[in-house]
């Protein structure tokens, strides 16, 4: 008995379906056997992963929330983390300890991606900016600059004339 038939006796039962969906060709491989008038091969893309070796990590610490996003310097998303997809719920989202760990699991999940330099962008004022910080700075990045972009009130426009009694 030759090894083919060994296997053809121990493997399993094909369903009537089954044997229909594996005689019937699949309209993708049809084109490209057929070439479709150009008369080449589709060339496949490659997925390597791209590494990126400096950015920017967005700070956003309100009194609600702390999220972190990653991006390259054009801005470009590499990583992202919340406070509420880092597992906290209610007033703990506000906290310096979840503006921690928010900031090390976006970290982490950036020098997956190749990144070794980061410039932080701080906005707001929650309780988690400055430990978000010091969390992106311990994970092994190196840190170049630390930038405060909360914006400022001017006073904003001319207000209504005071209503007279």
């Amino acid at each position: 008995m030759s090894e083919e038939e060994k296997k053809a006796k121990t493997a399993e039962p094909v369903s009537d379906a089954q044997a229909i969906m594996d005689a019937a060709p699949n309209p993708a491989e049809a084109k490209a056997a057929e070439g479709e008038g150009s008369g080449e091969a589709k060339v496949k893309k490659s997925k390597a992963a791209k590494t990126i070796p400096a950015g920017i990590a967005h700070v956003l610490a309100s009194f609600n929330n702390t999220a972190v996003s990653i991006t390259d310097v054009r801005g470009n998303l590499i990583s992202w983390c919340t406070a509420g997809r880092a597992g906290f719920k209610g007033s703990r989202k506000s906290t310096a300890f979840a503006g921690t760990t928010v900031a090390q699991e976006a970290a982490r999940q950036a020098i997956a991606k190749g990144m070794h330099e980061v410039e932080i962008r701080v906005q707001g004022v929650g309780a988690g900016r400055e430990s978000a910080v010091r969390a992106i700075a311990s994970a092994g990045m190196a840190v170049t600059v630390i930038k405060d972009v909360t914006p400022v009130a001017h006073n904003g426009c001319r207000q209504r004339k005071r209503r007279r009694v």
